[in-house]
């Protein structure tokens, strides 16, 4: 897969990650693309070290699956780190 197909997959997985979390989170469209490609990568290298799944393919079901994952836990601790720091 390409950097293009790498963007595209982290906008997407990061932007369902924001649409399944609860509440407000900070950050725009570059917060979710940055966030989405790190879970991307953070969800491949964990589903191939726990299941031996690696990221494959752009329409690869498993792919969205671990990328949305490994959103979701980037997105988590972004949450966490940023809890303090919102501007009025």
């Amino acid at each position: 897969m390409g950097i293009i197909g790498w963007i595209v997959l982290g906008l997407i997985a990061g932007a369902i990650a924001k649409a399944i979390l609860p509440g407000a989170h900070g950050g725009g469209w570059v917060i979710t693309l940055v966030l989405g490609v790190v879970g991307a990568l953070l969800g491949g290298f964990l589903g191939s070290a726990i299941f031996g799944v690696g990221l494959g393919g752009f329409f690869d079901i498993s792919t969205w699956l671990l990328a949305i994952g490994g959103s979701i836990i980037v997105l988590l601790i972004y949450g966490l780190v940023t809890r303090g720091t919102r501007r009025a």
